[in-house]
């Protein structure tokens, strides 16, 4: 039976104003609907239509499978507080509240789990759904439900998809979702049933997005058609660990014992570098050669078409999440700050909810409150009544991509001749005929090369190395990712969400196996800590999983996996801080193990370091607000080192000179109204161009961008000069040099060499000179930027400003991009200002390669106080509501914008004060 709705008022009394307003724009979108999209579509998207799928917010709805009332309370922005009495009917009602609010956005994102996207949006995603069939994330997340995770798990799992499916009873599609009915045009799809493993699959999709350097292999490996070995170690510098700090610096991994003891005040002295460190330099390119240029480019061509989960597919993404204990804060008890760096996308990637227990018993055990994720139970990032906790990517190497000498029905291994383990998957197709696949595994994962044809069909005259075997057609590629394996994340989320102190924590943090994930900590006694749990694979002696290795070699097979007692963690360090923002976890000499060779390189980190350092060596002590406004540093660390070299640069063109002018007395902080940081990242574009990305290859390069290059081939057409015409390939958001801190390293690291190669450059088009030297180019990029900004922003410098070019866009995830221009009118917002940047602790980040407008933000802010949980704050990218047109569909950007955090309601008498709006669930008889 449908939900029995006693009351259907989803509004109080005293917010006529606010309705009648919503009316008011709600008409005016009807009119314009009628004169964009046509008659036929305007009379179709009536008022009704927009608003039918507003969820019920006050009053009572009875649910069938409740064992007592619930209560969902909330706030003046949407933020919904569920009441229970029972874990069973606590998880029940978020399942129910997420769908009422974002059930569409689940709908989409199991979809793209169990590659079934061309169910719902026809023939245009059938790449995609092949390629995500062939990782299988739904068929490990289905052995996982089944085999590895624990029985209350599993049980919250079912009560969480009884509570989707009790919202989705009785309902069409436009009662669910606005895009529902954008979808009835094209074809009959029907939302189904939500099942538990469609939560469990979720954490695949996540754990894609957050896998490690899978990007840095393939890029590496596509650099060697271009360039040689020390070349390419040039663009991928050795962390600088003298001057930007770890994360572990207390602390010491035991030998003896092989245990990583990180309490105390000690800080270890002994070392050992068996399988650390290590820079890719191609020690492994003689056994793919050009070959693996042409791979390893097709498989970058899929993996740019994979829809994101919660990142920007792997590239990019980081965060910034630190404590700090009590001595130094204003409350004598720890603050804990995080802000996740993810792609934009409306609406968010994270969903704000408290769970609490009116009585926490063993039949009721959870109080806490922070950020899900819609389509899962329990709470990813926040706090409980007694401990608080934040995360990071730890960017640990969980991903290697393997060469394979495919051989008929098999592949060569040691030797001798394996057969492939097959099965066959159907994809069904809206409106179109089904097509059938069959997917090949090797020992080492999923041939990903089969999803596309061009992979497979290489040139058979590239140099291999002498041991390689006979390429034949060309090698495939198969993928050995951790997650491939059943883990047990899921069992880890709960376990979190109900730890008490340290020990449960971190015992809670060992079953996070899949995405390794830097986790600080903090609790109501004044301890903080830091902990690397993850699933984290050992290789064999030479082998760093810096490059694609021969999966014909079993010597080049994982060896095992880190033990949970030997990954790096801290305790209450005598510093009284701990700072993670993707840097190193742990010194290279300090530890045994080789945790990946690419982290991000310790900009924002060590820049979180000095803010907080400031304040304690000042003498003060630390605030809410100070933690709010350090995630707010717009500083520019590369601005540091450049801006001095270009003021001392003699520029002719008064023009040029009045733009280089700006640079003068700037502070460098990236604030949206500031012209100087405007030119300066013209400058730092145009900089990394031409030292770099015109060196590298078409690969790498922004699609569309062609260049005259040398050409690598002998076979490829030539111009009178000798010169063949080569057109980049990679999307704008995805291309290099994209800018970031390891970019920053190389021009660091190159600065001294004045009259290195990588500064020189030909002429150009408009007869400026040929660079010889560092200055010369320079000086080359600062006239560059000044016309390019007098193209973007026009010739009056006084008009200049950061965040004319520094744009935010929102849009929905699907019709939102490729929907109809109507469709895309009414569900995207945009754009905002913003200043900040790239690898700034305000990451607004930008792709330098392909232009200015803003790539992944910090998702969410939060400052969590433990000595007062109502006192904490948070913020949201956009709103609770992924209803467009709703109150709360973008109601939290603005104040995001501005950097402003929201109270943070914990108490029951706290967030009752706070209350909205009230809804009663109520079991059925």
């Amino acid at each position: 039976m449908p939900p029995n709705t006693t009351a259907s008022s989803g509004q109080k009394p005293g917010k006529s104003g606010r309705k009648k307003g919503r009316k008011a724009r709600l008409f005016v979108l009807v009119l314009v609907l009628a004169i964009i999209g046509g008659v036929a579509y305007g009379a179709y998207w009536s008022v009704s239509t927009v608003r039918a799928s507003f969820p019920q917010t006050a009053g009572s709805i009875t649910l069938e499978g409740l064992s007592g009332p619930v209560e969902v309370k909330r706030d003046g922005y949407g933020i919904p507080q569920i009441y229970a009495d029972s874990d069973a009917d606590l998880f029940m009602a978020q399942g129910y509240v997420q769908a009422q609010d974002r059930f569409y956005e689940m709908d989409v994102r199991r979809h793209m789990t169990s590659g079934r996207l061309s169910e719902m949006f026809g023939k245009g995603q059938v790449k995609n759904d092949e390629f995500l069939r062939t990782m299988g994330w739904d068929r490990v997340a289905k052995e996982e439900y089944d085999k590895t995770l624990s029985a209350s798990t599993k049980n919250y799992l079912q009560a969480y998809a009884k509570g989707v499916n009790a919202y989705l009873q009785g309902k069409d599609g436009k009662e669910i979702s606005l895009e529902y009915a954008a979808l009835g045009f094209e074809n009959d799809y029907k939302p189904e049933a939500w099942t538990p493993v469609d939560s469990v699959a979720w954490l695949k999709a996540m754990a894609w997005d957050l896998r490690g350097n899978m990007q840095d292999e393939i890029d590496r490996a596509l650099m060697t058609s271009r360039l040689g070995p020390q070349q390419i170690a040039d663009l991928y510098p050795q962390y600088p660990y003298s001057r930007n700090r770890t994360i572990v610096q207390q602390g010491q991994y035991d030998e003896l014992t092989g245990t990583f003891e990180g309490s105390g005040g000690t800080s270890g002295d002994e070392t050992s570098t068996s399988g650390a460190g290590g820079t890719a330099t191609g020690t492994q390119s003689s056994t793919a050669g050009s070959a693996l240029e042409s791979q390893l480019s097709g498989l970058q061509n899929v993996l740019d078409d994979v829809p994101t989960a919660v990142g920007v597919n792997g590239n990019g993404i980081g965060s910034n999440s630190w404590v700090v204990a009590g001595k130094y804060t204003i409350t004598g008890k720890p603050l804990l700050a995080n802000d996740p760096h993810l792609s934009a996308s409306l609406p968010s990637v994270w969903y704000q909810m408290g769970l609490h227990c009116r009585t926490v018993s063993s039949k009721c055990q959870y109080d806490v409150s922070g950020y899900t994720f819609a389509g899962m139970p329990g709470v990813i990032i926040g706090h409980n009544q007694d401990i608080a906790w934040g995360m990071t990517n730890s960017g640990v190497d969980v991903t290697d991509l393997y060469l394979e000498k495919l051989s008929g029905d098999g592949y060569l291994y040691d030797g001798k001749v394996k057969p492939f383990t097959t099965r066959e998957e159907t994809i069904k197709v809206a409106g179109g005929e089904s097509k059938k696949i069959v997917v090949r595994e090797t020992n080492n994962g999923p041939l990903l090369s089969d999803r596309n044809d061009e992979l497979v069909k290489v040139g058979k005259k590239a140099t291999v190395g002498t041991s390689a075997p006979d390429r034949g057609d060309g090698y495939g590629i198969a993928l050995r990712w951790t997650a491939l394996d059943p883990g047990t994340s899921m069992d880890a989320v709960f376990a979190m969400d109900k730890a008490s102190d340290w020990t449960g924590f971190r015992k809670a943090a060992a079953l996070f196996d899949v995405p390794s994930q830097n986790l600080v900590y903090a609790d109501t006694e004044d301890n903080i800590g830091y902990t690397l749990p993850g699933k984290i694979p050992t290789r064999a002696k030479g082998d760093d999983g810096s490059i694609p290795a021969p999966g014909w070699d079993s010597k080049y097979e994982w060896t095992g996996y880190i033990k949970q007692d030997e990954l790096p963690y801290e305790y209450n360090p005598e510093r009284g801080y701990i700072v993670t923002a993707n840097q190193a976890v742990i010194d290279k000499d300090k530890y045994p193990y080789t945790l990946t060779t690419d982290w991000g390189y310790g900009t924002r980190s060590q820049r979180i370091t000095d803010l907080i350092e400031s304040k304690i060596k000042g003498g003060g002590k630390i605030s809410t607000d100070d933690m709010r406004q350090m995630q707010l540093d717009n500083s520019s660390e590369i601005a540091k080192l450049l801006v001095p070299k270009l003021l001392k640069i003699n520029v002719d063109d008064p023009d040029v000179r009045e733009a280089q002018e700006l640079l003068e007395g700037w502070d460098y902080t990236q604030d949206a109204d500031s012209a100087a940081a405007a030119y300066f990242n013209s400058v730092w574009r145009n900089i990394l161009k031409l030292a770099f990305g015109n060196k590298l290859p078409k690969e790498l390069r922004v699609e569309g961008q062609c260049l005259w290059v040398d050409p690598v081939s002998t076979t490829a057409p030539v111009d009178e000069t000798g010169k063949v015409l080569e057109c980049g390939q990679r999307d704008a958001d995805d291309a290099q040099p994209d800018g970031g801190d390891r970019w920053f390293e190389v021009v660091r690291n190159l600065m001294d060499d004045e009259k290195s190669d990588w500064w020189t450059t030909p002429e150009s088009r408009n007869r400026i000179g040929a660079a010889k030297n560092r200055d010369k180019l320079f000086e080359r990029a600062m006239i560059d930027a000044r016309w390019e900004l007098t193209a973007k922003l026009g010739k009056d410098i006084d008009t200049w400003s950061w965040g004319r070019l520094h744009r935010l866009f929102l849009k929905n995830q699907t019709l939102g991009t490729d929907g109809p221009g109507f469709l895309q009118y009414m569900l995207n917002r945009g754009p905002w200002k913003l200043g900040g940047g790239e690898a700034a602790v305000n990451a607004t980040g930008w792709n330098a390669a392909g232009g200015y407008d803003v790539v992944w933000v910090p998702s969410m802010r939060m400052v969590v106080n433990l000595d007062d949980l109502d006192k904490s704050k948070w913020i949201n990218l956009t709103g609770a509501s992924g209803h467009a047109y709703s109150a709360h569909y973008i109601d939290q950007t603005g104040k995001w914008v501005k950097g402003e955090l929201l109270d943070w309601s914990f108490s029951s008498k706290a967030v009752d004060d706070n209350t909205s709006d009230t809804l009663e669930l109520k079991p059925s008889g």
